[in-house]
This record gives structure tokens, C-alpha cells and sequence, in this order.
């Protein structure tokens, strides 16, 4: 079986573009053949001329939809895996994928198929106007990007997909990576009988030594929407303890006022990477926006550390509650709710421990390589047939 892989590159390396990376490993690992169809987005945004490109492309993309004729001529691929087409090869694309007979498997990492900004948020709380509405037009009334040349062009290369039935003509099944994401496609109006749930993955690894850590950390984009002044807020309430901040800072005011117990590391990588994670207590996640599937959730994982988590979107399902929980999740968007559970678990570091055995557990049981690749094989043969 050969598999065509389509990602458009965002303008920084992002999780979504780690989980493309490590489906590519996963497939060539197991024997499948693996092609590629990339765009970058890298460099787009520094002009005019680029944003105005972005713009039109987003809508309809010659280059893209040639592209990927092309691609499919010289590759021959018995199934396209697609992940993301903005703005430069555009949903128009898929329609080639129609025309040469190949079916179309999508995995959907976000929400930009039922919302133009794609993370269902606004003003910094969740927001599910453009589902409930069935259209995009708040994504300009409400200017979600706070930039009406990019909520314009955003909700425009929805609509136009919607318009052409790009995603539900074209599309033999959409891999969600949540039963959340699963759940609003299909509140959306896309068919429930192609919509399956399969998680990103990490490799197998060998069981951790369960260390307790010395401080409370954070992996990921520095950015508003992660709820990084929730965190910084308990932090200074509380500066008995350290706080370290791993990742790129999106946004200039993160570093400028923050308390002197707080760390920020900047971008990770190596062993460098691999020492934060070992000597971290736990992990702690206060996103204002549902989120798809964080793989610092399973990196943290993979050496027994849990995380604290908002009680909403993929978070919900992936922590759990109760006895299968592997974390603690707090009311999205308290701030004091966020501090009593990271207190609690900071001065119990037994329960810290357990919840990092769990997490682990989980890990290898449901989101490890084997497991996830033998879900994939599955919807591919079936697709392929």
C-alpha cells in the first residue's frame, strides 16, 4: 500500500506538524510506502503580498489543485492521507483526488472544518456560534482573528469548501483524534458513518523511574489561548514554588511581567528536552480553547508524569475522571480552581506518583505506535478496497 501524505506546513514547526512527521515514521516502519505533497506557510505572513496570497489561496489555490494532480500522476498512491491544506494548497485539491479515483482520508487535528479560526474560541472562551449558526459569517462580524483581512479571508475559504462540498464529496472517512471532535463533525451535518476516532500516538518506550521533580512545568506554544496567564497568576501567588515554561513566546507580554519563580526556557529539544520532562513534578495545561490532543498529554506520559488539565473539549476524555483518571482536571478558565488543584497535588507527591503510573499505563495500553498503527492499517484498508 502507498500512501500519499498532503500537509500544508504552518509558518513555525508546530505539534500538528510532529504528529504528520511521526505517521510518516510509523507507516514506513511497518512496510507501507510513503509520498509527500507539502506546502509551507513559513515566511508568508512577513509581507503584503504574501498575506493577500494567502488570502485568495486559502479560497481556491491554482498551484495547490496542480499540485496535487501532479502528485497523484507521479505517485500513484493507493490512498491519500490529508492533514492540512491552508492556505497554499487549499481544499479545491481534494476534488483531483476524486477525479483520479483515489480515496481521501483526512485526520482531523482541529476544528477548522466547522470553525474559520479553527479553535473554536473567542474573546478567550470557548465559542461554537459558526457550528450552531451553520455558517462563518461571525468569524467577520465578530473579527475572531482581530484582524478583519484574516477573519475575512478565514471565514471566505470555509464557506467556499462548504459551498463546493470539497470535504463531504471528496472525503471517504475523517480520522478524528478525539470522540469530542468525533461528536461536533457530526453536529456539523458530516456523516457519522465516516467519521472514526483514532488518537495521536507516541512510540514505546521503557518504563520510567517515577522521580518526584522539583517544580511544576509547561510544554507548548507560549500564546494567549494556551491560558498561560492563568498559570503565571498561581504562580505568583505562590512563589514557594518554581515554575518552568518550555517553548517559543508568541507573545512579548508573556515575558515581561512575569514573577521571579517562573522560568522561561524558550524552545526544547534533545536531551535538553528529555531533562525537562524527567525532572518535572507534573505537568499542568490551562487552555481557554478545547484543544485537539496536546502530545506533551502523552511526552509527559512517557516518563511518568501526569498533567492538570481544563475540564473541557479532548481534555475531558483523555485525563478521565474517577479511578481511570491520570490527572486532575480543574473548571476551565478559574483561575482558583486551577490553584487549589495544583496545590493538592504539588504537597501530595504520592498521589502525584500514582496518577504519572496511570498516565503511563494508558500510554502503552491505548496511544502507543502498535496500538495506534493497527487502527490506521484498518481504516486504510477499508477506504482502499
Amino acid at each position: 500500500m502507498k500512501i500519499l501524505i498532503v500537509h500544508n506546513n504552518y509558518g513555525k514547526y508546530s505539534g500538528e506538524e510532529a504528529v504528520v512527521d511521526k505517521m510518516a515514521a510509523m507507516l514506513q516502519e511497518h512496510g507501507r510506502q510513503v509520498c509527500f505533497y507539502r506546502m509551507t506557510s513559513e515566511g508568508s505572513r512577513d509581507s503584503l503580498g504574501g498575506k493577500i496570497m494567502g488570502f485568495f489561496s486559502g479560497i481556491y489555490s491554482r498551484s495547490g489543485v496542480r499540485g496535487m494532480r501532479q502528485a497523484l500522476e507521479k505517485e500513484k498512491p493507493d490512498v491519500v492521507n490529508v492533514h492540512n491544506l491552508y492556505p497554499f494548497i487549499s481544499p479545491a485539491a481534494l476534488f483531483e483526488c476524486r477525479k483520479a479515483g483515489v480515496p481521501v482520508v483526512m485526520t482531523v487535528h482541529n476544528f477548522r472544518l466547522i470553525c474559520p479560526t479553527g479553535l473554536f474560541m473567542r474573546d478567550g472562551k470557548p465559542c461554537e456560534t459558526c457550528l450552531q449558526k451553520g455558517n462563518e459569517w461571525s468569524c467577520i462580524r465578530y473579527n475572531c482573528e482581530h484582524s478583519m483581512l484574516k477573519s475575512t479571508g478565514y471565514a471566505l475559504r470555509n464557506a467556499y469548501a462548504r459551498w463546493t462540498g470539497a470535504y463531504k464529496k471528496c472525503v471517504s472517512a475523517f480520522a478524528c483524534i478525539t470522540e469530542f471532535q468525533r461528536r461536533k463533525l457530526i453536529g456539523a451535518g458530516f456523516d457519522a458513518k465516516k467519521i472514526v476516532v483514532i488518537p495521536n500516538f507516541l512510540d514505546n518506550s521503557k518504563t520510567p523511574a517515577f522521580t518526584e521533580g522539583t517544580y511544576v512545568a509547561y510544554c507548548g506554544r507560549l500564546s494567549a489561548e494556551k491560558g498561560i496567564d492563568l498559570i503565571i497568576e498561581v504562580a505568583r501567588r505562590h512563589p514557594e514554588i518554581m515554575f518552568k515554561f518550555a517553548g517559543e513566546a508568541r507573545d512579548p507580554r508573556i515575558s515581561s511581567n512575569i514573577p521571579s519563580n517562573c522560568e522561561l526556557l524558550g524552545y526544547l529539544s534533545g536531551d535538553a528536552l528529555k531533562d525537562f520532562y524527567r525532572n518535572a513534578a507534573f505537568f499542568v495545561m490551562a487552555s481557554k480553547c478545547y484543544e485537539g490532543f496536546p502530545m506533551s498529554i502523552l511526552e509527559a506520559a512517557q516518563y511518568g508524569k501526569c498533567v492538570i488539565a481544563p475540564d473541557h473539549g479532548g481534555f475531558t476524555e483523555i485525563i478521565g475522571k474517577g479511578d481511570e483518571a491520570i490527572g486532575i482536571l480543574f473548571n476551565p478558565g478559574d483561575t482558583n480552581d486551577l490553584e487549589q488543584k495544583l496545590i493538592q497535588l504539588y504537597n501530595d507527591r504520592q498521589l502525584t506518583t500514582q496518577f504519572g503510573q496511570k498516565a503511563f499505563q494508558k500510554l502503552t495500553q491505548e496511544y502507543s505506535s502498535e496500538v495506534i498503527y493497527s487502527k490506521w492499517l484498518k481504516l486504510l484498508q477499508k477506504v482502499s478496497v
